[in-house]
């Protein structure tokens, strides 16, 4: 759906007390988790104004989005 917000604590809400105490403990964790809530928010904004840019590189947004989603969350599994 068009604009959802994927923020990480809204798509791991069963894990914000280890997302809150991560990013306040590790730095590595915590400029991750801006990275990743930075581009779910230009995405947002790209798909709510119709998404002006090309199909392409939409994709490779929400591509790096994903990696880093992932990465965020094999590190909430140690």
């Amino acid at each position: 759906m068009l604009g959802e917000n994927h923020s990480l604590l809204n798509e791991f809400p069963e894990h914000k007390d280890i997302i809150v105490k991560l990013v306040a403990s590790d730095e590595r964790f915590a400029v991750d988790t801006k990275k990743y809530n930075d581009l779910d928010e230009e995405i947002r904004k790209l798909e709510l104004r119709g998404a002006p840019i090309d199909d392409e590189a939409m994709h490779q947004l929400k591509h790096h989005r994903a990696e880093l989603k992932d990465s965020l969350f094999q590190r909430l599994h140690p």
